[in-house]
Protein backbone atom coordinates (compact mmCIF):
# COMPACT_ATOMS: atom_id res chain seq x y z
CA UNK A 1 0.00 0.00 0.00
CA UNK A 2 1.25 3.02 -1.05
CA UNK A 3 1.66 6.31 1.21
CA UNK A 4 -0.61 8.07 -0.75
CA UNK A 5 -3.26 5.68 -0.40
CA UNK A 6 -2.62 5.53 3.13
CA UNK A 7 -3.83 9.45 3.46
CA UNK A 8 -6.59 9.07 1.61
CA UNK A 9 -9.78 10.26 3.04
CA UNK A 10 -12.82 8.53 1.14
CA UNK A 11 -14.97 9.70 4.24
CA UNK A 12 -14.02 13.29 5.53
CA UNK A 13 -17.02 14.98 8.10
CA UNK A 14 -14.85 17.62 8.55
CA UNK A 15 -14.61 18.17 5.02
CA UNK A 16 -18.20 17.74 3.69
CA UNK A 17 -19.42 20.08 6.77
CA UNK A 18 -16.91 23.10 5.75
CA UNK A 19 -17.99 22.44 1.82
CA UNK A 20 -21.59 22.53 2.45
CA UNK A 21 -24.47 24.79 2.38
CA UNK A 22 -25.65 24.06 6.09
CA UNK A 23 -25.11 27.28 8.38
CA UNK A 24 -26.22 24.99 11.49
CA UNK A 25 -23.59 22.58 10.52
CA UNK A 26 -20.74 24.90 9.72
CA UNK A 27 -21.04 26.82 13.37
CA UNK A 28 -20.47 23.39 14.55
CA UNK A 29 -17.62 23.54 17.15
CA UNK A 30 -14.00 21.30 16.00
CA UNK A 31 -14.27 19.18 19.27
CA UNK A 32 -18.23 17.96 18.58
CA UNK A 33 -16.86 17.45 14.46
CA UNK A 34 -14.55 15.20 16.22
CA UNK A 35 -16.93 13.23 18.38
CA UNK A 36 -18.77 12.80 14.80
CA UNK A 37 -15.80 11.33 13.52
CA UNK A 38 -15.61 8.38 16.17
CA UNK A 39 -19.37 7.79 16.28
CA UNK A 40 -19.46 7.24 12.17
CA UNK A 41 -16.18 5.19 12.56
CA UNK A 42 -14.92 7.42 10.33
CA UNK A 43 -10.91 6.16 11.05
CA UNK A 44 -12.34 2.12 10.79
CA UNK A 45 -14.44 3.24 7.72
CA UNK A 46 -11.29 4.63 5.59
CA UNK A 47 -9.02 2.19 6.63
CA UNK A 48 -11.54 -0.11 5.10
CA UNK A 49 -11.88 1.53 2.02
CA UNK A 50 -8.22 2.32 1.60
CA UNK A 51 -7.35 -1.91 2.15
CA UNK A 52 -9.66 -2.24 -0.72
CA UNK A 53 -8.51 0.66 -3.17
CA UNK A 54 -7.93 -1.48 -6.00
CA UNK A 55 -10.67 -3.20 -6.27
CA UNK A 56 -13.69 -1.42 -8.20
CA UNK A 57 -16.85 -2.32 -9.16
CA UNK A 58 -18.30 -5.80 -8.92
CA UNK A 59 -14.46 -6.52 -7.48
CA UNK A 60 -15.09 -4.61 -4.76
CA UNK A 61 -18.03 -6.76 -3.40
CA UNK A 62 -16.10 -10.53 -2.74
CA UNK A 63 -13.17 -8.19 -1.27
CA UNK A 64 -16.23 -6.63 1.36
CA UNK A 65 -17.39 -10.14 1.78
CA UNK A 66 -14.17 -11.15 2.75
CA UNK A 67 -13.15 -7.98 4.49
CA UNK A 68 -16.10 -8.51 7.19
CA UNK A 69 -15.81 -12.14 7.19
CA UNK A 70 -19.33 -12.74 6.19
CA UNK A 71 -21.05 -16.10 6.16
CA UNK A 72 -23.92 -16.10 3.69
CA UNK A 73 -26.90 -18.97 3.79
CA UNK A 74 -28.51 -18.08 1.14
CA UNK A 75 -31.98 -20.17 0.04
CA UNK A 76 -33.50 -20.06 -3.51
CA UNK A 77 -30.56 -19.39 -5.55
CA UNK A 78 -32.59 -21.46 -8.14
CA UNK A 79 -35.22 -18.86 -8.48
CA UNK A 80 -32.84 -16.44 -9.88
CA UNK A 81 -33.37 -15.72 -13.54
CA UNK A 82 -31.16 -17.11 -16.18
CA UNK A 83 -31.89 -13.57 -18.03
CA UNK A 84 -31.27 -10.49 -15.61
CA UNK A 85 -32.86 -7.97 -16.91
CA UNK A 86 -34.86 -7.77 -13.48
CA UNK A 87 -35.36 -5.67 -10.40
CA UNK A 88 -34.06 -7.82 -7.63
CA UNK A 89 -35.92 -6.25 -4.57
CA UNK A 90 -35.38 -6.41 -0.91
CA UNK A 91 -36.18 -5.34 2.43
CA UNK A 92 -33.82 -3.46 4.34
CA UNK A 93 -32.90 -4.15 7.80
CA UNK A 94 -29.25 -3.23 7.88
CA UNK A 95 -28.59 -0.21 6.05
CA UNK A 96 -25.54 -1.05 4.11
CA UNK A 97 -24.05 -5.09 4.72
CA UNK A 98 -27.54 -5.74 3.14
CA UNK A 99 -26.86 -3.76 0.03
CA UNK A 100 -23.65 -5.33 -0.06
CA UNK A 101 -24.77 -8.46 0.18
CA UNK A 102 -27.46 -7.95 -2.37
CA UNK A 103 -25.30 -6.48 -4.91
CA UNK A 104 -22.80 -9.63 -4.46
CA UNK A 105 -25.10 -12.15 -4.76
CA UNK A 106 -26.62 -10.64 -7.95
CA UNK A 107 -22.97 -9.81 -9.39
CA UNK A 108 -22.15 -13.44 -9.00
CA UNK A 109 -24.94 -14.87 -10.98
CA UNK A 110 -25.03 -12.38 -13.98
CA UNK A 111 -21.11 -10.53 -13.85
CA UNK A 112 -23.06 -7.19 -14.30
CA UNK A 113 -25.57 -4.92 -12.29
CA UNK A 114 -26.87 -1.23 -11.33
CA UNK A 115 -27.68 -0.93 -7.79
CA UNK A 116 -30.74 2.35 -7.17
CA UNK A 117 -28.83 4.48 -4.28
CA UNK A 118 -28.59 7.89 -2.99
CA UNK A 119 -25.92 9.70 -4.36
CA UNK A 120 -24.09 9.97 -1.47
CA UNK A 121 -22.57 6.61 -2.97
CA UNK A 122 -20.95 8.48 -5.27
CA UNK A 123 -18.40 9.98 -3.29
CA UNK A 124 -17.08 6.13 -3.17
CA UNK A 125 -14.74 5.32 -6.20
CA UNK A 126 -14.80 1.65 -5.50
CA UNK A 127 -18.61 1.81 -6.01
CA UNK A 128 -19.26 4.34 -8.54
CA UNK A 129 -19.23 1.82 -11.55
CA UNK A 130 -22.16 0.37 -9.87
CA UNK A 131 -24.80 3.26 -8.61
CA UNK A 132 -27.30 4.54 -10.13
CA UNK A 133 -27.68 7.64 -7.89
CA UNK A 134 -31.16 9.15 -6.56
CA UNK A 135 -30.42 12.11 -5.51
CA UNK A 136 -32.66 12.18 -2.01
CA UNK A 137 -31.78 15.27 -0.56
CA UNK A 138 -32.84 17.05 -3.62
CA UNK A 139 -34.92 17.24 -6.71
CA UNK A 140 -33.15 15.17 -9.13
CA UNK A 141 -31.05 16.99 -11.91
CA UNK A 142 -31.31 15.98 -15.87
CA UNK A 143 -28.42 14.25 -15.61
CA UNK A 144 -29.79 11.79 -13.13
CA UNK A 145 -32.78 11.55 -14.77
CA UNK A 146 -31.66 10.55 -18.07
CA UNK A 147 -28.78 8.12 -16.37
CA UNK A 148 -31.67 6.27 -14.85
CA UNK A 149 -33.42 6.01 -17.45
CA UNK A 150 -30.92 4.67 -19.60
CA UNK A 151 -30.33 2.07 -17.09
CA UNK A 152 -34.02 1.12 -16.81
CA UNK A 153 -34.22 0.52 -20.22
CA UNK A 154 -30.88 -1.49 -20.52
CA UNK A 155 -30.44 -5.39 -19.99
CA UNK A 156 -28.52 -4.69 -17.27
CA UNK A 157 -30.21 -6.82 -13.59
CA UNK A 158 -30.96 -3.82 -11.54
CA UNK A 159 -31.19 -4.11 -7.38
CA UNK A 160 -33.29 -1.87 -5.46
CA UNK A 161 -34.43 -1.34 -1.51
CA UNK A 162 -37.95 -0.07 -2.64
CA UNK A 163 -38.53 1.44 1.18
CA UNK A 164 -35.65 4.02 -0.25
CA UNK A 165 -34.97 4.48 3.93
CA UNK A 166 -33.56 1.10 6.37
CA UNK A 167 -36.29 -0.13 8.38
CA UNK A 168 -37.04 1.18 11.39
CA UNK A 169 -39.03 -0.15 14.46
CA UNK A 170 -43.13 0.25 13.13
CA UNK A 171 -45.75 -0.89 15.17
CA UNK A 172 -43.96 -2.49 17.89
CA UNK A 173 -42.21 -4.68 14.58
CA UNK A 174 -38.62 -4.02 12.66
CA UNK A 175 -39.84 -3.45 9.34
CA UNK A 176 -39.33 -1.26 6.55
CA UNK A 177 -41.82 1.52 5.98
CA UNK A 178 -44.34 1.59 2.94
CA UNK A 179 -42.53 0.47 -0.47
CA UNK A 180 -42.46 3.09 -2.95
CA UNK A 181 -44.61 2.67 -5.99
CA UNK A 182 -42.07 3.77 -8.55
CA UNK A 183 -40.49 0.51 -8.82
CA UNK A 184 -43.63 -0.46 -9.80
CA UNK A 185 -44.01 1.85 -12.58
CA UNK A 186 -40.50 1.24 -13.91
CA UNK A 187 -41.08 -2.74 -13.56
CA UNK A 188 -43.60 -2.31 -16.54
CA UNK A 189 -42.56 0.26 -18.50
CA UNK A 190 -39.26 -1.33 -19.06
CA UNK A 191 -40.65 -4.77 -18.79
CA UNK A 192 -38.87 -6.35 -16.22
CA UNK A 193 -39.50 -9.08 -13.74
CA UNK A 194 -39.12 -8.51 -9.90
CA UNK A 195 -37.10 -10.85 -8.25
CA UNK A 196 -38.25 -10.70 -4.18
CA UNK A 197 -35.21 -10.97 -1.69
CA UNK A 198 -35.67 -11.27 1.94
CA UNK A 199 -32.94 -10.69 5.24
CA UNK A 200 -33.12 -12.02 8.07
CA UNK A 201 -31.97 -9.83 11.33
CA UNK A 202 -31.71 -6.12 12.21
CA UNK A 203 -29.95 -3.34 13.31
CA UNK A 204 -29.14 -2.48 17.39
CA UNK A 205 -31.31 -1.63 20.08
CA UNK A 206 -29.68 1.35 20.29
CA UNK A 207 -30.50 2.46 16.64
CA UNK A 208 -34.20 1.74 17.17
CA UNK A 209 -34.12 3.53 20.54
CA UNK A 210 -32.98 6.67 18.91
CA UNK A 211 -35.56 6.56 16.06
CA UNK A 212 -38.33 5.81 18.86
CA UNK A 213 -36.96 8.65 21.06
CA UNK A 214 -36.54 11.27 18.54
CA UNK A 215 -40.03 10.94 17.03
CA UNK A 216 -41.49 11.30 20.76
CA UNK A 217 -39.72 14.19 20.86
CA UNK A 218 -40.90 15.67 17.24
CA UNK A 219 -37.42 15.03 15.58
CA UNK A 220 -37.34 15.10 12.55
CA UNK A 221 -33.74 14.62 11.64
CA UNK A 222 -32.47 11.32 11.00
CA UNK A 223 -30.07 11.07 14.09
CA UNK A 224 -30.10 7.28 13.90
CA UNK A 225 -28.44 7.18 10.75
CA UNK A 226 -25.35 8.44 12.13
CA UNK A 227 -25.11 4.85 13.73
CA UNK A 228 -25.15 3.45 10.19
CA UNK A 229 -21.26 3.13 9.99
CA UNK A 230 -21.11 1.06 13.13
CA UNK A 231 -23.95 -0.96 12.73
CA UNK A 232 -22.20 -1.69 9.62
CA UNK A 233 -18.87 -3.27 11.82
CA UNK A 234 -20.81 -5.16 14.00
CA UNK A 235 -21.90 -7.27 11.76
CA UNK A 236 -18.23 -8.62 11.18
CA UNK A 237 -17.91 -12.76 11.69
CA UNK A 238 -21.65 -12.40 11.09
CA UNK A 239 -24.00 -15.22 9.08
CA UNK A 240 -26.30 -13.49 6.88
CA UNK A 241 -29.29 -15.60 5.94
CA UNK A 242 -31.10 -14.14 2.88
CA UNK A 243 -34.19 -16.12 0.97
CA UNK A 244 -34.74 -15.28 -2.88
CA UNK A 245 -38.62 -16.01 -3.63
CA UNK A 246 -39.76 -16.77 -7.85
CA UNK A 247 -39.69 -13.85 -9.95
CA UNK A 248 -42.81 -12.00 -10.53
CA UNK A 249 -43.67 -11.09 -13.95
CA UNK A 250 -43.84 -7.42 -14.88
CA UNK A 251 -46.92 -8.84 -17.04
CA UNK A 252 -48.76 -9.95 -13.57
CA UNK A 253 -48.94 -6.29 -12.61
CA UNK A 254 -51.92 -5.07 -14.18
CA UNK A 255 -54.78 -2.10 -13.45
CA UNK A 256 -56.48 -4.60 -10.80
CA UNK A 257 -54.53 -3.02 -8.65
CA UNK A 258 -52.59 0.44 -7.77
CA UNK A 259 -48.77 0.72 -8.63
CA UNK A 260 -49.00 1.69 -4.53
CA UNK A 261 -50.81 -1.58 -3.72
CA UNK A 262 -48.67 -3.57 -6.06
CA UNK A 263 -45.72 -2.21 -3.97
CA UNK A 264 -47.17 -3.34 -0.76
CA UNK A 265 -48.33 -6.37 -1.94
CA UNK A 266 -44.76 -7.68 -3.01
CA UNK A 267 -43.70 -6.45 0.60
CA UNK A 268 -46.10 -7.93 2.17
CA UNK A 269 -44.80 -11.28 0.07
CA UNK A 270 -40.92 -10.50 0.65
CA UNK A 271 -42.10 -11.03 4.37
CA UNK A 272 -43.98 -13.87 3.79
CA UNK A 273 -41.13 -16.04 2.29
CA UNK A 274 -39.11 -14.25 5.60
CA UNK A 275 -41.85 -16.44 7.76
CA UNK A 276 -41.39 -19.79 5.67
CA UNK A 277 -44.68 -19.61 4.43
CA UNK A 278 -45.31 -20.87 0.61
CA UNK A 279 -43.31 -19.11 -1.69
CA UNK A 280 -45.84 -19.36 -4.17
CA UNK A 281 -47.15 -16.01 -6.10
CA UNK A 282 -50.83 -15.51 -4.75
CA UNK A 283 -51.47 -12.31 -4.98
Amino acid sequence: MTKKNKNIKYIDIAKIIDEGDSPILNKLPRFFIKILERIIKQDEMNDILTRSSNHIGVDFLPKMIEEFNLSLEIEGKENLPEIGKCFFAANHPFGVIDGLVLTYIVSQKYGTLKAIGNDAFMFLPQLRPLIAAVNVFGQSSKEYIKALEDTYNSDVPITHFPAGEVSRRYKGKVQDAEWQKSFITKAISSKRDIVPFYFHGRNSRLFYAIYTIRNILGIKLNMELILLPSEMLKKKNATIKVIIGKPIPYSMLDKSSSAHEWAQKIRAHVYDLGKNKSTSINF
